[in-house]
């Protein structure tokens, strides 16, 4: 059997096994195959077979003879999936680790192929909800492989962002980002809810809006030099808000969580 491998620019057609069809796994698989790979993929608790995908009963034959492996399981099963895998793969072969572990444990897949010096690994975060934007949704890459998967996945209207550094480091800038995404996502959720509660939710609207519309870096510095400086002053500021939004009935987790954190900074003159 003949074993191809993968350049780094733009390529021709090739065989791409996806570990893990749910519902990502069957997004990327169709819109890979409709594209021209052969597609092939894997998955013990299948439900719903992709357009266009080969599924096959076990991993090692999902994988045999592929130039680029995607891993999409369950971050909790990304290491024994490439214990798996490490094997069997082909020679040459891409492997690419979609899945949502940690930084540390991105890099700690390195010693699982240790002794397939010969395969080219890459960790890859997905920053969006793939459910909702499909092949749009922007991805990040690091790795020896991540110009690979960028050529693989650019053809389908994939932004990818290839980043220097090693394994783990795309999702080091993924849950660095999630400090501030989900943390705004959850701070304007409360706000608006407090702002319904009270009768008021489109003044408050027009407030957040007003704030994310503005001069970015004007605001970061703003928040950066003023959060400690008025610390004190800001926690007792939102114990009262607190004790509103209770009265309003409303959850106020973000309320409580930033009354906790000002309260430290008073304490110890510093915002981290």
């Amino acid at each position: 059997m003949s074993h191809s491998t993968i350049s780094d620019s733009p390529f021709q057609p090739a065989h791409v096994a996806i570990l893990g069809l749910g519902e990502v796994g069957r997004i990327y698989g169709t819109a890979l195959a409709e594209a021209g790979h052969r597609v092939t993929g894997f998955d013990p608790y299948l439900q719903e077979s992709p357009a266009g995908v080969e599924v096959a009963d076990t991993l090692e034959k999902a994988v045999e003879d592929a130039q680029i492996v995607v891993i999409l399981t369950a971050a909790s099963a990304s290491r024994s999936v490439a214990e798996a895998a490490a094997p069997v793969l082909a020679p040459g072969a891409v492997y690419a680790d979609f899945t949502s572990s940690g930084p540390t444990e991105k890099r700690q897949l390195t010693s699982v192929f240790e002794g397939r010096e010969d395969v080219r690994l890459v960790d890859v975060a997905i920053l969006g909800p793939v459910i909702q934007l499909g092949t749009s949704t922007p991805l990040m890459a690091a790795g020896p492989a991540g110009e690979t998967v960028a050529a693989l996945m650019r053809p389908l209207g994939t932004p990818v962002e290839v980043v220097g550094g090693d394994l783990g480091d795309a999702m080091a800038h993924k849950l660095l980002r999630s400090v501030f995404m989900k943390g705004l996502a959850s701070v304007v959720v409360e706000a608006v809810g407090a702002g319904r509660g009270a009768g008021m939710e489109e003044w408050i609207r027009g407030q957040i809006a007003g704030v994310l519309a503005g001069d970015g870096q004007a605001v970061i510095d703003r928040f950066l030099t003023g959060t400690a400086k008025h610390a004190a002053r800001r926690a007792a500021e939102m114990r009262s808000t607190s004790a509103y939004l209770a009265d309003l009935g409303v959850h106020g987790e973000m309320t409580e969580a930033s009354m906790t954190a000002l309260e430290r900074m008073a304490g110890d003159g510093k915002p981290s």
